[in-house]
């Protein structure tokens, strides 16, 4: 059975007069009037007392109130009496409110520009999937919880509500001029194996870009994806989140799906929880490129964690499920007994519906329009078209949510509101960890804080916030000041075709533009070897838990982090200048990463804080220190120091 949505927000009839809908509305008058009716107060009692006397402020201040009182009673008249309904597109421009409201970056040309480029996106993508059903299908229903943005249900209404509060925070914000949209991930987070202008970001960014560009805003999407090739996986890399993409994104998006298992459920419930302490709340989206419809297990924990975070506007898209939710049959292609095929096979070129991507097809050569129709490089990694599907639900289903808030936001303006009273980052609720519900599979101890971990990542790119960072060696608060320190810092090389595939390295190697193949990723760390190096001080920055963790590539070192780290007689790991005990470290939480600390000591010098110098004065940090005691065969790394 399919549906057709037409304008964003449209209803079934059971929805009109839905009673949740209108106490919200009539809840959102009150408020407002108790919101004025308060700051009246304050107008009052901190008016100079010659004015007080005379009564000025109560003239200014009491007939908004009094309005605000008429407004709520005619809002409640007219849903119980049948009052009538104006239409805010009857409303002459001058008439509406925004204009009490000097200052607003967001005016309502903006509003009109903007609704105008998001109904052109939608108008095209419906289109190019041959018309609203088979797009609906296609890229609202391939999640594990499909979108409704007219949905009673609670679980959905919250999830799409909270992805329209995202939209409208964005627009109203004053201060905001990018929506910042962040991935953190693999190699199909990276785009590997295809030039880095063919990754679903990219795409996402031109896609999307002229809907912003409307508001008077950026769009700018950080992919700080990694392959392999450096020892990192989903355990030690979301740990990560805050330095590896901007702690200020609106929206992360996580794909691990080539190197996560069925374990991974602690680390997204980590992630969703732990962006919840981030500035602004993002929502947390997975993209899934396997066999697995996200919608097909309710009992698995992946889409446990879609509905019970909910209200956190979780959800999990499927790129092959788009594909196959449009109804083309690729079971019979690949088992019909005369030339079978299939299209989710490596290098195979059209999804059974186009044969490249739109800007594929506007390609004269004919290589390079191939490579653009590839579904997938390999049995993991999407390619320019299986990406173009991911790009496109992304980007259909944000856009209805955007459109949806600038109704909400319009409204505000006709009825005479500032909208940024409701929807500005400053009006924006702080979440503390008792605001989350109970964890379902996260270890209380770390994913139960009030603040996400923080990273120091020597690995590239990263786009956000180094938690730790490395003392410098003759500073007065280093309590190694006297020490030798020098360590340095280490980054693979790279050229320009890295992770790149061979046919588009042929096709751009000799051209102008080759420099939009180039990945961002490449190895890092602080290094030494030899005594020569003495020691790296990295101070820590403030913790809840006390978990430190320290992470390697561990190449030339056997068993990873044990070896380089743990069982490493070579070196010396020192917390608040005091020796660890190496029988209480572990690998954790992978097999790259050794944690040193699993929480705050309680006795002796280590747990002292704050740290003292060797001049004996006070400093407000704990420090990590490692040094090198004896040369050793192949050199130390840690590309990681993670706090929590």
């Amino acid at each position: 059975m399919t549906r057709a949505l037409g304008v964003l927000g449209d209803k079934s009839p059971d929805d009109e007069h839905d009673l949740e809908d209108d106490e919200e509305r009539s809840h959102m008058l009150a408020e407002l009037f108790y919101a004025n009716r308060r700051r009246s107060a304050r107008e009052l009692f901190d008016a100079p007392s010659s004015m007080a006397g005379c009564g000025s402020s109560a003239a200014r201040v009491w007939p908004g109130v009094l309005f605000l009182l008429s407004l709520l009673g005619a809002y409640h008249l007219g849903r119980n009496g049948g009052g009538h309904k104006v239409n805010a597109n009857d409303a002459e421009e001058g008439e509406y409110s925004h204009d009490a409201y000097p200052g607003a970056t967001f005016t309502h040309e903006h509003l009109k520009a903007t609704r105008k480029e998001g109904e052109k996106i939608l108008s095209s993508l419906e289109e190019y999937y041959f018309g609203k059903d088979q797009a609906f299908n296609m890229l609202m229903t391939p999640w594990a919880v499909v979108w409704d943005f007219g949905a009673t249900a609670p679980g959905k209404r919250d999830r799409t509500a909270k992805l329209v509060d995202t939209m409208a925070r964005a627009l109203v914000t004053d201060e905001q001029k990018t929506f910042l949209m962040g991935g953190i991930g693999s190699s199909v987070m990276a785009g590997h194996d295809n030039c880095h202008y063919d990754s679903y970001q990219t795409q996402m960014e031109r896609l999307w870009q002229p809907v912003w560009e409307a508001a008077g805003m950026n769009f700018v999407f950080q992919n700080a994806g990694g392959g392999g090739g450096c020892g990192d996986s989903h355990r030690n890399q979301h740990f990560c989140v805050k330095q590896n993409i901007s702690p200020d994104v609106d929206i992360v998006h996580y794909s691990f799906n080539n190197t996560e298992d069925d374990g991974a459920h602690v680390e997204q419930e980590n992630l969703i929880r732990w962006t919840q302490m981030l500035p602004k709340k993002p929502i947390v989206h997975i993209l899934s490129v396997g066999k697995e419809d996200p919608a097909s297990n309710p009992n698995h924990p992946f889409h446990q964690l879609v509905r019970y975070y909910a209200v956190y506007g979780h959800n999990i898209f499927g790129m092959r499920a788009a594909l196959e939710r449009g109804g083309h049959d690729y079971d019979s292609e690949k088992n019909r007994e005369v030339d079978p095929f299939d299209r989710f096979g490596p290098g195979y070129v059209g999804d059974g519906y186009h044969d490249t991507t739109r800007y594929g097809e506007l390609e004269d050569d004919a290589v390079r329009r191939d490579s653009l129709g590839v579904v997938m490089r390999s049995t993991a990694i999407p390619g320019p078209l299986g990406y173009q599907v991911a790009s496109d639900a992304f980007t259909y289903v944000y856009t209805r949510a955007l459109l949806k808030a600038l109704d909400l936001i319009e409204k505000e303006m006709n009825d005479g509101k500032d909208p940024r009273d409701t929807w500005s980052a400053s009006q924006r609720r702080v979440i503390v960890k008792e605001d989350l519900p109970k964890p379902k599979y996260c270890d209380p101890e770390y994913c139960v804080v009030n603040e996400p971990p923080e990273c120091l990542n020597y690995e590239l790119p990263t786009f956000g916030d180094g938690g730790a960072g490395v003392e410098v060696p003759d500073g007065d608060s280093n309590p190694y000041k006297y020490k030798n320190q020098n360590w340095t810092v280490w980054h693979s090389p790279t050229d320009l075709w890295y992770m790149v595939d061979g046919i588009d390295k042929g096709y751009y190697e000799h051209r102008d533009d080759k420099e939009m193949c180039r990945h961002l990723g490449a190895c890092g760390g602080m290094t030494a070897q030899t005594v020569t190096d003495g020691m790296v001080v990295f101070r820590l920055p403030k913790m809840s838990v006390g978990l430190v963790i320290i992470c390697g590539n561990g190449e030339g070192w056997a068993d990873g982090a044990i070896g380089m780290f743990i069982k490493n007689d070579n070196i010396e790991i020192s917390y608040n200048t005091v020796p660890l005990d190496r029988n209480e470290m572990d690998v954790f939480p992978d097999g790259k990463c050794a944690r040193v600390m699993k929480r705050f000591p309680t006795s002796g010098r280590e747990s002292q804080t704050p740290t003292v110098s060797p001049t004996e004065s006070p400093i407000g940090h704990a420090y990590l220190a490692v040094k090198v005691l004896t040369d050793m065969p192949s050199p130390v790394l840690i590309s990681h120091v993670i706090t929590l």
